[in-house]
């Protein structure tokens, strides 16, 4: 078969003013970057606040192998199968980090004949809005340094300071940095450090805002440090929170691409999903249901992290609810879950994986049956989505089948959109059509009005599967310091591995009678939660022995290769 990058280029793209005049976006609501990319002015989503009709759909996952199971292939593939029964349909997705793209995972377009288009775009900057993003967040950490080397007036304690800087590449020697040196000229010396873009709050915030308005809000409302008083530091207080509204101006608005098929896909924000809330905006999702009939939109990595924070971060704030919920696995993933077998990135797979082993599939499946069960206690339908590989048998799909619907999915369905694009999805969509017209009553995890670390606590016992929470001094302090500054009641978002329901990543299943490592809790006052830091999880990755940037390049004719 041809590689994603070889498929993606053969593709016959359609003018973008007819893929949104598709959607329903008006001429003078197209802003083209190029003759395949746009952005949609915020005109469109004053409209579809009027007419927010569509059906809300998320896709989320089992808990993923270091290959990914084909979250982002579902949600374009949805795409052109609802397309293809009919439905007028878009996908609302995340853009891709430089990180990831260089480093172990290789591209977000999706794969096969299910992909967003042009993918090299969409991979390689798109239309800037990461790099609005670090601009706008890295003024800001100038002015931070600027304030105190020119007398501090705000009585800044440089200790407290926890306005990071960012890049948007996976570089741990940034990790710990300390700036300031050279003498007097160069400003006060102090440690510090960077995290990559995707986990910072200006990105967050982007994915969260309600429109331009609530982006000013909400950026102005960033806590960077506190006084020695204890008192809290905002933008605002550095009059840098209105400039670094300007950098964004234009990355509020989303991007329009298409998928393979011709139809509409629209890219914006792009937090990670195990550090940040992992979900695209909720802009992009209410342009989509006021014009749309289906919205297909993607939490990043399993149930227990980007459904989650999809539900009691970005639904908490939207006010919007979904009508189901897809469930991506994979018999490769099951079978890892049985702790059987180890996958490692460009690493043969194990032989025991490409051959049918039913005792593997069932071991494994406990975990399945917890992510069905965590999506379900959002009063969620959800319909889990079989990724089929050419290695998978029969017997294989139909012991997953079974055990989903005992589990309570409303279906499990197999699909071939990586083959066969969204004729191969069409089963799938069908049934999410049945399952939105199944009775819900949807519900979040927490109540608004407990505290931080009872919300935690909640997350890491009904989700994680955790016996109890140990907070290290460190998030003990930090928590008694934002009760302190009158951040008592805020939302949590946890940051911990993907690669596993606890903060161990070689934690494979389900286990239990763990207790979750609570290291750390930082503040995020302008996307409005505070984010627990769980185990080992770093807000800045280091790139593996072998990137995958060692095969990207340009060959003679001027192409892009090596995306994957």
């Amino acid at each position: 078969m041809q590689s994603d990058i070889e498929i993606a280029r053969r593709a016959h793209l359609r003018p973008i003013e007819e893929v949104a005049a598709e959607l329903g976006v008006r001429p003078d609501e197209v802003e083209p970057y190029g003759r395949d990319k746009a952005k949609v002015s915020l005109g469109a989503l004053a409209r579809a606040r009027e007419t927010a009709v569509g059906k809300y759909v998320v896709v989320t996952a089992i808990t993923p192998t270091p290959l990914g199971e084909g979250k982002t292939l579902t949600t374009i593939g949805l795409g052109q199968a609802f397309r293809r029964i009919g439905m007028r349909a878009v996908s609302t997705i995340r853009q891709p980090s430089l990180g990831p793209v260089f480093g172990i995972k290789g591209g977000a377009a999706g794969g096969g004949y299910a992909q967003v288009v042009p993918m090299e775009d969409l991979n390689l900057h798109l239309t800037g809005d990461a790099h609005a993003v670090a601009a706008a967040h890295n003024l800001c950490a100038a002015f931070i340094d600027n304030h105190i080397h020119h007398g501090n007036r705000l009585g800044i304690d440089p200790h407290s300071i926890s306005w990071r800087r960012v890049v948007d590449v996976s570089d741990r020697a940034l990790r710990d940095v300390v700036v300031g040196l050279g003498g007097r000229a160069n400003g006060v010396p102090r440690q510090t450090g960077f995290d990559i873009v995707a986990a910072s709050e200006l990105m967050a915030v982007l994915a969260l805002a309600e429109d331009l308005h609530d982006l000013r809000v909400r950026i102005g409302r960033i806590v960077v440090a506190s006084t020695k008083e204890g008192r809290p530091v905002t933008t605002e207080d550095l009059k840098v929170a209105g400039a670094m509204t300007v950098l964004m101006k234009d990355a509020i608005k989303p991007t329009l691409v298409q998928n393979l098929e011709g139809g509409p896909v629209l890219v914006h924000a792009g937090p990670f999903g195990n550090i940040a809330h992992g979900n695209s905006s909720v802009i992009a999702d209410r342009i989509g249901l006021g014009l749309a009939d289906v919205v297909i939109t993607e939490s990043g990595f399993g149930a227990d992290l980007g459904f989650e924070k999809f539900a009691n971060i970005k639904c908490r704030a939207s006010g919007l609810k979904p009508d189901a919920a897809v469930l991506v696995c994979t018999v490769r993933a099951i079978k890892a879950h049985s702790g059987r077998f180890s996958i490692k990135p460009g690493q043969p797979l194990d032989p025991g994986l490409l051959s049918e082993d039913l005792d593997a599939v069932e071991e494994g499946l406990c975990n399945l049956r917890k992510q069905i069960e965590n999506v379900r206690s959002f009063g969620v339908p959800v319909v889990v989505a079989i990724n089929r590989f050419p290695a998978d048998t029969d017997a294989e799909h139909e012991l997953i089948r079974r055990a989903a619907l005992e589990a309570g999915a409303c279906s499990a369905v197999v699909h071939t959109m990586h083959a066969d694009g969204g004729a191969g999805g069409v089963e799938l969509a069908q049934a999410i059509a049945r399952a939105w017209d199944c009775e819900s009553a949807f519900a979040l995890t927490y109540e608004d009005g407990l505290t931080p670390r009872e919300k935690i606590e909640a997350i890491a016992t009904r989700i994680y599967n955790a016996s109890g929470v140990d907070f290290a001094p460190a998030a003990e302090r930090a928590l008694a310091t934002y009760a302190a500054m009158g951040y008592k009641r805020l939302p949590v978002c946890m940051a911990k591995t993907h690669l596993s329901l606890t903060h161990d990543p070689q934690a494979k299943g389900c286990p239990s009678g763990w207790r979750l490592p609570v290291r750390d809790v930082r503040l995020s006052a302008g996307a409005g939660y505070v984010y627990a830091l769980c185990g080992d999880i770093m807000t800045m990755p280091g790139l593996p022995s072998r990137p995958a940037g060692e095969h990207i390049d340009i060959d003679a004719d001027g192409n892009v290769v090596g995306l994957s």
